[in-house]
């Protein structure tokens, strides 16, 4: 079975950074990515993904990528569910980035 995602786009919102109780770091983003025209539509449409990046991956977005940040990902499609402390149950479709590039040139420093 294969279950691969390949992605572009730029972040939402600056990246959200922490450690797991036992020090694994992760980091969550958003991208936007938009949608090829179709037919007769005259707007465009985006997506809003939700990522995810564990340990090495978790700290070199954190330390590179900001928010407009365009990113470019390879990784997989996961589904996880929870109940929260309500008795609720939630359910969270995401990609877990494996891979990680930068979309666009980096800015020159003053």
């Amino acid at each position: 079975m294969l279950n691969s995602v390949s992605i572009m786009g730029r972040l939402i919102g600056e990246p959200k950074f922490r450690t797991t109780p036992s020090q694994v770091p992760v980091t969550t983003f958003t991208i936007a990515c938009d949608r090829d025209f179709s037919g007769r539509e005259s707007e465009q449409k985006t997506d809003f993904i939700d990522c995810v990046a564990w340990r090495g991956t978790a700290e070199f977005v954190q330390r590179f990528f900001h928010k407009g940040s365009m990113i470019i990902m390879e990784g997989r499609l996961q589904m996880r569910s929870w109940t929260d402390r309500d008795g609720v149950r939630h359910e969270k479709t995401e990609i877990l980035a494996e891979n990680v590039y930068f979309g666009d040139s980096r800015k020159k420093e003053d």
